[in-house]
């Protein structure tokens, strides 16, 4: 029986059953655009986690298999970590777009077209022989891609708290929604270009993820009707301004082909990366800091000050989170019996256990607040913190056991990856939706999109750190030579970084909630 083959049918079967019978008694609730931009995120996650769940697997299988086996997983790593730092920084300037020049509906778009270029490229890439060729390609696919989440990623989600007042309260449900149509898409990417991907060619996986993007564009501008006459360019900007004769838009489409070589350079270039990284974050993060020193609305500026908490908490749990498209990604590759399903179809599970949970998040989360009863947000950061540390104790102890199993090549049982994933996904629905709501909660409403830009920019730091723990994993030991010195690699940095360091940041957010309920000033 083809376990790979099943999964994919009985997933996609799951999907178009689920997905009607969850809307259905929403769609008098919340505004027509809720489900507009719920089907265009859900296909741009389609396209992005269908990529990532064969990247690494590709790096260190095809595009690097000449290389010592630790080396190959090292340069792996240090690529994961680069590409979606830098996949995660773009979304800055693509909020300040969004923000000044080209409104919400145009960026979405923009972004969509190059993401789903970008995947092309991927394909060919994996289609094209030659190492030396192969390599150029694929790395301005990745550029594509990075280019085009700048624009998509921070302005569909600012683009969704527009149809809702600022202390709404339905917006935290519409956020959970929102939040699930993404995992839809993470949930059907791995089985889909996993499966096309590692059992019939990778580049059929690359190209499926980009048809999915294609398609999810061609929906969203077609149902245009629905988005209530927002999105379009902001009023503040001037209509007759253009540069050498050009306006802004066909000047922002030009932007992101001179970027696409340059952030090329970029992510195979790491080390460049980290000092630009780094230093443009502190630059955005100084600029907030400045906004809320000096904002003439105390409540504003203190509110502030509480977003900058967050995204230090946030930016930890990501971090550790991530290391299920590269670390987790290889452990569960090389050690855990997987029953005859393809390593990259893994990575469907976080997004199934969030799809059936969503709503249950949903319920309880309108329960609680009804009975006043609901923890406030960084009380929710905390409790997602500490689920995370909960899900690294279960994978270590999975370790343990494959070592005393023999380190084989199905040393590990399933059962302790899908229990991880399992108080990961709880910890994400504690931390992640309600984080994109505080967002625009949190923020002055004419730097919305440059402060949900910043908030991608903690993803983007997580990413960077993640693809380091990934690289320190691989210099333990040579890959495949010695199982259970790279075991212990693994249970290493995911007992000192998953376990210990976790519960330290947990402990001190608990400390400092207090005084951050008092700085929110009435915003849950």
């Amino acid at each position: 029986m083809d376990f790979a083959l099943w999964s994919l049918i009985i997933g996609w079967a799951f999907v178009l059953i689920w997905v009607p019978t969850t809307l259905f008694g929403q769609r008098k609730v919340h505004p027509k655009a809720l489900f507009v931009l719920f089907f265009a995120e859900l296909w741009e996650r389609f396209s992005f986690y269908g990529m990532r769940a064969l990247l690494v697997l590709y790096l260190t299988k095809e595009l690097f298999d000449k290389m010592v086996a630790g080396e190959a997983d090292a340069r792996a790593y240090g690529i994961y970590g680069a590409y979606n730092a830098l996949l995660y920084a773009a979304p800055v300037i693509g909020g300040m777009l969004a923000d000044r020049a080209i409104g919400f509906r145009k960026a979405i778009l923009t972004g969509g077209g190059f993401m789903a270029l970008g995947q092309f490229i991927l394909a060919l890439s994996a289609a094209s022989t030659g190492q030396l060729h192969s390599e150029s390609i694929f790395f301005l696919g990745l550029a594509a891609l990075t280019v085009g989440n700048g624009l998509f990623k921070p302005n569909i989600s600012s683009f969704l708290g527009t149809f809702y007042d600022r202390n709404d309260a339905r917006k935290d449900g519409a956020y959970t929604l929102f939040y699930m149509g993404i995992n839809i898409g993470a949930f059907l990417a791995p089985l889909t270009c996993g499966y096309l991907g590692q059992r019939v060619d990778w580049s059929y996986g690359f190209l499926a993820a980009g048809l999915g993007m294609l398609l999810g564009m061609i929906v969203f501008a077609i149902n245009f009707k629905h988005l209530e006459g927002k999105g379009h360019a902001p009023e503040t900007a001037d209509p007759d301004w253009s540069f050498l004769g050009l306006k802004r838009f066909p000047l922002t489409i030009i932007g992101c082909l001179v970027c696409i070589p340059l952030f090329g350079f970029l992510i195979n270039s790491e080390g460049i990366t980290d000092w630009l990284l780094f230093g443009a974050g502190f630059l955005c993060l100084g600029y907030l800091l400045y906004t809320a020193f000096t904002a003439e609305d105390r409540a504003e500026g203190q509110r502030l000050f509480v977003f900058l908490i967050l995204f230090f908490f946030h930016m930890i749990f990501w971090t550790l989170f991530e290391q299920a498209g590269g670390s987790i990604n290889i452990l569960t590759d090389r050690y855990v019996n997987r029953a005859g399903i393809e390593a990259s179809m893994f990575q469907s599970v976080n997004a199934l256990f969030i799809m059936l949970l969503a709503p249950v998040f949903n319920w309880m989360w309108v329960w609680l607040a009804k009975n006043k009863l609901e923890p406030r947000t960084p009380m929710k950061f905390f409790y997602g913190l500490l689920q995370m540390a909960i899900g690294y104790a279960i994978i270590v102890w999975g370790v343990k056991v494959g070592i005393a199993n023999g380190a084989g090549a199905t040393a590990i049982p399933m059962g302790f990856l899908i229990g991880m994933y399992l108080l990961h996904t709880t910890g994400e629905l504690f931390l992640s939706p309600v984080g994109l709501s505080v967002v625009t909660k949190l923020s002055p409403q004419k730097v919305v999109g440059f402060v949900m830009g910043s908030w991608f920019l903690s993803i983007a730091f997580a990413h960077k750190v993640a693809g380091k723990l990934g690289q320190e994993i691989a210099h333990s030991a040579t890959a495949g030579a010695d199982p259970v010195t790279e075991l212990t690699g693994f249970m290493d940095v995911y007992l000192h970084w998953g376990v210990y360091i976790v519960l330290g940041c947990a402990a001190l957010l608990l400390v400092l909630t207090p005084t951050m309920k008092k700085w929110m000033h009435g915003i849950n």
